[in-house]
């Protein structure tokens, strides 16, 4: 078997734990007590439920700075303006957020510290929504210096934009080879509350490490709100894709023959789900006991 026989045959397999760049030790851990998956408790969710604590006590007093507005569709870019120079209420409310959010942030991760695949951890890095935000920054900061207080463990955000993160980690999952001769790839991010869909313009002569990859055009569909099912979502993602190839063949773009695609949950070889498909839009469980891959 030749060596390119072999990557091919890597390929096939889904959700593999060798990739070209690194080997992954363990991922989508399952940790879960009598309140339910405790990575759920350090979310973007969970961040504005704090917020809503805060609030609860100045709404009993008809005192709310943020008046009848849900604490889950303030925007991201409002937060970040009232906490830098708006009414100082609203701000002490997100300054609070911030650091129970930033507790609750290093307790999970201190009961991720237990685990053994998670002994020899050096350094998280952060993305997401959260990652995106000064409040989310400054959480994250917190929750850093909590944890560098007893046990040395550094946190940082991702270095990319949250939206583009997950596209550009997608150009990793496949052998250098099935871009040779090619410009572009296509990139999905799946996850509980958005999909996105990205066109990657490789520039591998710049940089054969895709160190020098970026977005050249990517779409976001919230489908939190429109709640469809999983068929509907993966027309949806069609549509997107289609799109974009549209835009690849407008600037003369060679597209490479894969598309890479994050998806949270177990993923087995065969591309189905065997657990962690809740967050999903849709149902994509099976008859057979596990989800349905795309």
């Amino acid at each position: 078997m030749t060596s390119q026989d072999i990557n091919q045959a890597a390929l096939a397999a889904h959700g593999a734990a060798r990739l070209p760049a690194v080997e992954v030790g363990c991922y989508n851990v399952e940790l879960k007590d009598d309140g339910g998956f405790v990575g759920d408790r350090a979310s973007k969710g969970a961040f504005r439920e704090f917020i809503e604590e805060w609030r609860k006590p100045l709404r009993a007093l008809g005192e709310d700075p943020f008046g009848k507005e849900p604490s889950s569709t303030i925007d991201k870019k409002r937060l970040d303006e009232l906490l830098a120079a708006g009414d100082s209420e609203a701000a002490a409310v997100i300054h609070s957020a911030i650091e129970s959010f930033a507790q609750r942030l290093a307790d999970v991760t201190q009961r991720f510290f237990r685990l053994k695949e998670w002994k020899q951890t050096e350094r998280l890095v952060v993305g997401g929504g959260i990652a995106g935000t000064r409040a989310g920054e400054i959480a994250i900061g917190r929750a850093s210096v909590i944890l560098k207080a007893e046990n040395k463990v550094d946190i940082v955000t991702i270095r990319h934009e949250p939206n583009h993160a997950g596209l550009l980690g997608a150009a990793h999952l496949a052998p250098a080879w099935i871009f040779k001769g090619h410009d572009a790839s296509l990139a999905v991010d799946i996850g509980g509350t958005n999909i996105r869909a990205g066109l990657l313009e490789l520039n591998l002569k710049r940089d054969p490490t895709l160190a020098k990859a970026k977005v050249l055009n990517h779409e976001l569909w919230r489908h939190a709100d429109d709640k469809p099912s999983r068929d509907e979502a993966v027309d949806s993602l069609i549509r997107m894709l289609k799109r974009l190839i549209k835009r690849a063949d407008e600037e003369r773009l060679r597209l490479a023959p894969f598309i890479g695609i994050g998806c949270p949950g177990i993923i087995n070889p065969d591309g189905s789900i065997e657990r962690g498909a809740q967050n999903l839009p849709g149902n994509w469980e099976s008859s057979r006991g596990r989800s349905l891959a795309i």
